[in-house]
């Protein structure tokens, strides 16, 4: 069984772990000014163990963004990210947010459609150079 929590205790570890496995390039961070910086965000645990991870931010408006929604490797393809996000699009509507962005690859267009999501164009503008590290 999977437990979602909605800002519950940030464990800088747990999270650096979760992300270290889900993500090949990952350097640890301090998620505490990160999570500071969010509108809510949402923890997956089976039993004790961070399976899941997503995070809104806001406008101050009626728009909220979805950042690093991430799964386990282990816990992926067992509806744990789509429900993270219908989580977080639950949460954000409680907090008055109408308008839920999120951007992805093509190739997981079908994954957030899965969860409520719609194609649609944006732009994007990158204000300093890729880093090759």
């Amino acid at each position: 069984m999977i437990r979602y929590i909605v800002d519950g205790p940030v464990d800088n570890q747990a999270l650096n772990a979760l992300f270290d496995a889900a993500w090949p390039n990952h350097t640890p961070i301090d998620f505490a000014k990160f999570v500071a910086s969010s509108l809510f965000y949402i923890l997956a645990y089976r039993s004790d163990a961070l399976v899941g991870f997503v995070r809104v931010i806001g406008d101050g408006g009626i728009h909220g963004f979805i950042l690093e929604p991430t799964v386990h490797p282990d816990a992926q393809r067992q509806n744990i990210g789509t429900t993270l996000l219908r989580e977080a699009a639950t949460a954000a509507e409680a907090r008055g947010v109408e308008w839920l962005h999120v951007d992805f690859l093509p190739e997981l267009t079908e994954f957030y459609r899965r969860a409520g999501f719609r194609h649609t164009a944006a732009g994007l503008l990158q204000l300093s150079p890729e880093r090759t590290t």
